[in-house]
């Protein structure tokens, strides 16, 4: 966080799940000490082993059955237990027990508040990541920068959090740059860059490099003056989406002489993005332009784009887009995102969406707070709404003030059983496949009219 906002003060806006590496953790795991057990190999091992080392529990666990099974089914000393397994799992021989592990802890994070139990462990969780994407490759890096991500927020603005970027800066910045690596890797490692920066950073300079260093990447998707009308995607398109995600973020706590630098020189070729082939880079790139108008506006009232008529007419294009050569699923995507995105430029409108999370609800009454919102949603998955609930550093972030405290009696009115989640499920699918067989039967009456 910039000097110029105090640590304790709300910010202006306010992925990775167990994989196929899951049961080598769990197998690598006996009850007893890591040492004497031999790590599960990646090519075979046998069923006895499997049955035998069952201490820990499957980490995709976590982010299955999130914080209501773990009150449940096992106290926070169980949890703790599990976690200081995985932990240890971090220094295994075998790259997907450690990826499985760091996936495991991940998890947890997302879903449970554990602020003590990660501050008394944070350098070894650091020194774990940081192996981990210095030594690992592709799936172990992204697994370790996810998981960078989720520590992070967990810690909130603060020296600790500030000692994790320091350490792990650098690596992540090498990381994205290195055109060997994996895409994958790099992808997860551009927003856990952004994410930790926008939480850590108390230094503005450290700000601007980090801005630069996104801005290198994603302004390669820039259309080149000999280039045609539309921009091919590459391999490198979702590495460039991700980037300019996290520079769209770290732009929302940018003093206002750095926003309007930042404006000068990205407003009139950020809509060029807008032509590319991939519907996630021009989705991006249209809610990167609203929430630049929205900044724009917020520092001058009666600002005016130059390129405004074009501008709109592109955007008007593709909330309207029919071409046949595009899938229906991206088609109704793109259009109902490039409406809302209109209507912001047109009419400083922006549709306001509620949120609901426990007893309370928050309002998102605008771009800045949707793109915050929507990037950490991303990263904790299921978990947002815990967060919401419980995390400091969220509620400051969104202005809900502190966390309500509730007696086990609320909490437990609140709480529903799977079995009740199933059935409400169960008969909304119902209605909504009523009400589509009614709009058929309706249009096939039409047809046979006519």
């Amino acid at each position: 966080m910039p000097k110029n906002k105090k640590r304790n003060t709300p910010h202006r806006g306010g992925s990775g799940g167990g994989g196929s590496g899951a049961a080598a953790a769990t197998a690598a795991t006996a009850g007893g000490q890591h040492r004497n057990v031999q790590p599960f190999s990646d090519e075979d091992a046998s069923i006895e082993t499997m049955s035998h080392c069952s201490g820990y529990s499957d980490p995709s666990s976590f982010a299955e059955d999130g914080p209501e099974v773990l009150d449940e089914e096992g106290t926070q000393e169980d949890l703790e237990y599990k976690l200081k397994g995985f932990i240890d799992l971090t220094l295994d021989k075998s790259a997907k027990t450690r990826q499985a592990a760091l996936e495991g802890i991940k998890n947890a994070l997302a879903s449970k508040m554990l602020y003590e139990f990660i501050l008394e462990r944070r350098m070894t969780l650091t020194d774990s990541i940081e192996r981990c994407l210095k030594k690992g490759k592709g799936d172990e890096q992204r697994a370790a920068a996810a998981l960078a991500s989720v520590l992070c927020i967990q810690l909130g603005p603060g020296i600790e959090s500030e000692e994790v970027l320091k350490t792990l800066g650098p690596i992540l910045k090498k990381i994205i740059c290195d055109g060997t690596a994996s895409i994958q890797a790099r992808q997860t490692c551009a927003t856990c860059f952004g994410v930790c920066c926008f939480i850590a950073t108390d230094d503005i300079t450290e700000l601007y490099s980090t801005l630069q260093c996104l801005e290198n990447i994603f302004t390669k998707s820039y259309l080149k003056e000999k280039d045609t009308n539309v921009i091919c995607s590459t391999p490198n398109t979702a590495l460039h989406i991700s980037s300019l995600l996290a520079w769209t973020l770290l732009l929302t706590i940018c003093p206002i002489n750095e926003v309007k630098k930042k404006l000068e020189v990205h407003f009139h070729k950020l809509p060029s993005l807008l032509s590319s082939d991939d519907v996630n880079m021009r989705i991006a790139a249209g809610e990167s332009l609203a929430l630049l108008f929205e900044l724009a506006r917020g520092m001058e009232s009666d600002f005016f784009c130059e390129d405004m008529e074009s501008l709109t007419q592109i955007l008007r294009t593709l909330a309207t887009d029919g071409n046949k050569h595009r899938a229906k699923v991206d088609k109704r995507k793109q259009r109902s995102v490039f409406r809302d995105i209109l209507r912001a430029v047109e009419e400083r409108d922006f549709p306001t969406e509620t949120v609901k999370f426990g007893p309370e609800r928050m309002y998102i009454d605008c771009w800045v707070k949707k793109h915050t919102y929507d990037t950490f949603k991303e990263i904790l998955g299921s978990g947002m709404q815990y967060h919401l609930q419980s995390n400091e550093f969220l509620r400051n972030v969104f202005e809900l003030g502190p966390p309500v405290m509730l007696d086990a009696a609320a909490l437990k009115t609140m709480k529903i059983s799977r079995f009740e989640r199933h059935l409400y499920n169960s008969a909304a699918f119902k209605a909504r496949t009523k009400a589509r067989s009614k709009c058929r039967d309706k249009r096939a009456d039409v047809g046979e009219f006519f």
